[in-house]
């Protein structure tokens, strides 16, 4: 899981993660965390996720961090977009429309470069990461994020002995392990996708949840 592991699968274009459109849950979810629409969106290991362009299209400006500039420009390619590409800190900015997508490791990120983050969104962050590293994640995140920020957590459940990942499986009991000391978790939703999800299925999998939450930070 060094950096170069993700420039290469996206130099390569080794991107099954990478989904064609926005999460179903946004719109089930997301209004009722009561986020203004003028409130920027945090999304960590951001990709070039269709998510960010849902967000926007509600009035959110959307901060990414995504390691690889392959994904970066890659958002704004596919969006039509030109954004201007700046210095900022350790991270090449690339920034329009609404739009600044960080690229460079998310562990460098600190809040003097972020603003206060009062809303966030991970669907495909946490799950990207071995389970060494997301005890970090989830502590670095709350170091960002400001008093009574709320977000929605996307995770992935299934036999970890039968497929190695990333995507990780990611259980309801570590969730509340890596979060509860600093945020309010709630379960929103829990429901078996595999039949969803073909190429999960040729693998082998007994089963494969996908567990939605809400978290606020305390």
């Amino acid at each position: 899981m060094e950096p170069e592991f993700w420039h290469q699968r996206w130099q390569q274009g080794q991107i099954g993660f990478h989904q064609p459109d926005f999460h179903p849950s946004l719109p089930r979810y997301w209004p009722g965390l009561g986020v203004d629409p003028e409130r920027q969106v945090f999304v960590p290991l951001c990709g070039r996720s269709l998510d960010m362009v849902w967000l926007a299209r509600r009035g959110h400006p959307v901060l990414g961090v995504e390691l690889s500039a392959v994904a970066a420009a890659g958002f704004f390619e596919h969006e039509r977009i030109v954004p201007q590409v700046a210095p900022r800190g350790p991270y090449a900015a690339y920034t329009s429309e609404g739009y600044e997508i960080l690229q460079g490791d998310f562990f460098e990120l600190a809040p003097p470069i972020a603003g206060p983050i009062a809303a966030w969104y991970d669907r495909a962050a946490l799950i990207a990461l071995p389970p060494p590293m997301r005890r970090r994640y989830a502590e670095h995140l709350g170091g960002l994020l400001a008093p009574a920020a709320r977000g929605l957590l996307i995770t992935l459940e299934y036999p970890q002995e039968q497929m190695d990942g990333p995507p990780f499986s990611v259980s309801i009991d570590e969730v509340h392990e890596l979060f509860d000391r600093e945020f309010t978790v709630e379960l929103l939703e829990r429901e078996d996708v595999l039949v969803a999800n073909p190429r999960f299925a040729e693998r082998g999998l007994d089963y494969f949840y996908e567990a939605i939450f809400r978290l606020e930070h305390r």
